[in-house]
């Protein structure tokens, strides 16, 4: 050890609590003492936000609130197609476009398709369902009402995200047609090669 090491007095080691020495080289500051925690109110003269005085959604787990009819919304994607799909407690109606899902979608792969996410959360007859759908054909449109029920069923009730993720019903499916390239007659198919 050097002269001034020697010199040096070691830091005493004090508790938190215990406020500092003027002696001590080192300042502790006492730990501040847990208040219980009161309710806030704001001032009189502080502009208050509409969407502040709602009431609570209509399901208690509810991520986002419902809107004025107590629809809760989801937007879906599928190739070309966007869906807006808005859900609320019911009788299990199922709309699109204002049509019966049933006379919209003729394939059977569609009805089960969209069906699956229903049984899959245990929702079957206790929403009901209305859709729009623009774009696309009849696959993009059923891919984009699947991920739309899935994201508005995730806004009504919270504690079904895991069901619905686990199922693949929140993720967007990014395939597009590929384009066409330049000299081929389409996105990968070639002319015929002629060697002469």
């Amino acid at each position: 050890m050097t002269s001034e090491e020697q010199a040096k007095p070691a830091p005493s080691e004090q508790p938190n609590d215990v406020p500092a020495t003027p002696d001590s080289t080192e300042s502790v500051a006492p730990a501040p003492e847990a208040t219980p925690a009161e309710p806030v109110t704001p001032p009189a003269d502080t502009p208050t936000m509409p969407s502040e005085h709602l009431e609570p959604a209509a399901s208690p787990a509810a991520t986002k609130p419902a809107t004025s009819g107590g629809w809760f919304w989801g937007t879906g994607r599928r190739k070309a197609a966007v869906a807006r799909v808005r859900i609320r407690p019911g009788d299990g109606k199922f709309e699109v476009n204002k049509r019966p899902m049933t006379s919209f979608f003729t394939e059977e792969r569609d009805h089960q398709d969209l069906l699956k996410v229903l049984e899959a959360t245990r929702t079957t007859g206790q929403v009901e369902i209305q859709v729009n759908v623009r774009g696309g054909g009849y696959t993009g449109q059923a891919g984009a009402i699947i991920l739309g029920l899935g994201r508005a069923l995730r806004n009504y009730d919270g504690s079904l995200e895991p069901i619905l993720r686990d199922h693949g019903f929140l993720t967007r499916d990014p395939r597009r047609v590929e384009r066409k390239k330049p000299g081929q007659p389409g996105a990968r198919k070639r002319f015929q090669f002629s060697k002469r």
